[in-house]
């Protein structure tokens, strides 16, 4: 074939995909390289587009070959970085940006690709100081300025982060991360309405961007305004949209339909969430896999997320298989868990952050349940069932607001495990002299008008009473307009930061007397900490899961005189627990007993169930009835 055929061809190529016809470039490439096997263009280019469709495998052979063909060329280490990156063969990629940057030290590109690379193993520092040395080399990269801001939020610096952001859109309006990146930071922060507004302009620009849409989910849930009806419409309209992509990318999927096992065969089950580590989902789920029955299940667990730990250490040791999938393109997840072959695939993070739910519509298990981490339907068709209680959930009304089958599988859908360091509990503040205390230590977001107007009412059925808050980003000017708005008298309210240790957190329970719940987002970790510690807890019960899991702890425990009908009630009960000290002071030395004899740290049993759940799951074909599982 003669050079000038060859150059041709080249710029043919190069000029489909310059013009943004990638798959038409790549088919180009191909047939240069076999015309032009020693092509350093037609492997180099050819590696590019390739990571351009998502194909890092195959990037990563054509780049290791343009390597081969000039070992001078940055830009193809860089490339070449990025394909093992998502690969996840991170030493191995970070060896070749490094490489790429020793040949050229002002590649701003591969600072910032490496700042990313050291972000998702767990290198903050390192990250940090990369993105600073590509920003000192190029101070307008919009994808630098929103990788730090992304950076920053990780790390309890949202205020910065949503600067950084902000001037990534200034430089770039229309940047495809920069303002969901902002929407996240703000989330973060509790500025919901802010979010909510950079997610929609987000998604108008970019309707098929299904982790912003699924972080916007997570903030609809925060809404004392929106119909159940309506929160419902969202998750499946997410759950199509999430289908249509699966079916667009050509994914195959499997079925639904169940192999036959012999009666003695283990099943395989799978745990996938970012959150196997220091975090409430952990603690959930740690009693029941620590009692599961191992002549019956196979536990998998699949990590996604840059820090592991202790907890994550504890968790393993209940495993027969860990992975981490953290940096790893969807398609690369979807391919280790088809290699893995689990009969059930359990999600545990749904809608919150680092989530994997676009990929259960591609169907990567028979069965796939969600279960724990999420307050609401995932929204998905593929996803068969929904693990939870009779309570949370009532029969007949919540099973019109899922796309999952629900499965009732316990009297209460969860098993607690106390921290091991924390104090006894102390007499309430109030029998020492001090005002009595109302408080809650839930996350912010959760704090929305109808929360504060009906703490409002509290205090004001109990003069001299006060308000004890706390929680991360808490400060007077967060807290002070929405005060206001409810009528609370700021000199009645007491603000509190967050604590970084769990013993100290709990410490802080002894300066409360009745701790209140939110409406319409009950807490769970932050209901049974309070309970742990002594302290009662009022809650009101609403029409939706995330309104009715204090329902569920109260009734497990044996304290559902706390838990409301109407707002009357809940200032009712506030008020009586405030006028009968000492009937508050026997609750105080007692209540966790209540809870050691409940349901909720009866673990073996609450194991039990959790695994004849997942055995009903699994035999029941995707039409019949549910059989009945164990529930007392």
């Amino acid at each position: 074939m003669s050079q000038a055929r060859a150059q041709a061809l080249l710029q043919q190529a190069l000029a489909h995909h310059q013009a943004g016809r990638v798959p038409v470039a790549a088919k180009l490439y191909a047939q240069l390289r076999t015309l032009a096997p020693r092509s350093f263009e037609a492997h180099h280019l050819g590696g590019a587009a390739a990571l351009q469709l998502n194909q890092p495998a195959e990037a990563e052979k054509l780049l290791s070959r343009a390597v081969a063909l000039n070992l001078r060329s940055a830009s193809t280490y860089m490339c070449l970085g990025l394909a093992q990156a998502a690969l996840g063969h991170t030493t191995d990629a970070e060896k070749n940006l490094r490489q790429s940057l020793q040949l050229d030290a002002n590649n701003h590109e591969a600072w910032a690709h490496l700042a990313s690379l050291q972000s998702i193993t767990a290198r903050l520092d390192d990250a940090l100081a990369s993105y600073e040395r590509c920003l000192k080399i190029k101070p307008d990269y919009a994808q630098a300025l929103t990788g730090k801001g992304s950076l920053l939020q990780l790390r309890g610096r949202s205020a910065e982060a949503i600067a950084l952001h902000t001037r990534a859109l200034e430089l770039e309006p229309k940047h495809p991360k920069a303002r969901s990146a902002r929407a996240q930071a703000r989330q973060s922060i509790h500025q919901l309405d802010a979010a909510l507004a950079d997610f929609n302009t987000h998604l108008a620009h970019f309707p098929d961007d299904l982790e912003a849409r699924s972080y916007r989910l997570l903030g609809l849930n925060y809404s004392d305004d929106l119909s159940r009806d309506a929160l419902f419409a969202e998750h499946r309209a997410f759950g199509q949209q999430a289908t249509a992509a699966a079916k667009k990318s050509g994914a195959a999927s499997l079925s639904n339909v169940r192999s036959a096992r012999a009666p003695s065969a283990k099943l395989s089950v799978a745990f996938l969430s970012p959150d196997l580590r220091a975090h409430s989902v952990a603690y959930f789920l740690e009693p029941l896999l620590r009692h599961l029955d191992r002549t019956r299940f196979e536990i998998t667990l699949y990590h996604d997320h840059f820090v592991t730990d202790a907890v994550s250490e504890r968790l393993r040791s209940h495993a027969a298989r860990w992975r981490n999938f953290i940096g790893l393109s969807g398609d690369e997840v979807e391919k280790q868990i088809r290699a893995d072959s689990p009969d059930i695939l359990i999600d545990l993070a749904g809608h919150t952050g680092f989530n994997r739910l676009p990929l259960y519509a591609r169907r990567l298990a028979p069965v796939q349940i969600s279960y724990l981490g999420y307050p609401a339907t995932t929204g998905l068709a593929e996803m068969d069932f929904r693990l939870t209680d009779a309570l949370a959930d009532p029969h007949g009304e919540s099973d019109a607001f899922h796309t999952e089958r629900l499965v009732r599988f316990a009297p209460t859908a969860w098993a607690y495990t106390p921290p091991l360091d924390a104090p006894a509990p102390h007499p309430p503040p109030s029998a020492g002299g001090a005002p009595f205390t109302f408080g809650s230590f839930n996350n912010l977001s959760k704090i929305n008008p109808t929360t504060l107007r009906l703490w409002s009412e509290v205090l004001r059925a109990t003069p001299g009473s006060r308000l004890l808050l706390k929680g991360f980003g808490l400060t007077a000017e967060w807290i002070a307009p929405r005060l206001h708005a409810a009528g609370i008298d700021p000199s009645r309210v007491e603000l509190l930061a967050g604590t970084p240790g769990v013993a100290e957190h709990l410490a802080l329970y002894s300066r409360i007397d009745v701790a209140l719940d939110p409406f319409p987002y009950h807490g769970t970790t932050t209901t049974c900490e309070a309970l742990w510690m002594g302290v009662p807890v009022v809650t009101l019960a609403g029409d939706r899961h995330a309104a009715r899991v204090g329902v569920s702890l109260l009734t497990a425990i044996g304290h559902a005189e706390w838990i409301a009908a109407t707002t009357a009630d809940y200032v009712r009960i506030a008020r009586e627990l405030a006028h009968d000290p000492a009937h508050l002071t026997a609750i105080r030395s007692s209540l966790r007993a209540d809870l050691k004899k409940s349901p909720l740290l009866d673990h073996a049993a609450q194991a039990a169930r959790f695994g004849d759940a997942l055995l009903a799951c699994w035999e029941t074909p995707s039409a019949a009835p549910l059989p009945a599982v164990n529930v007392p």
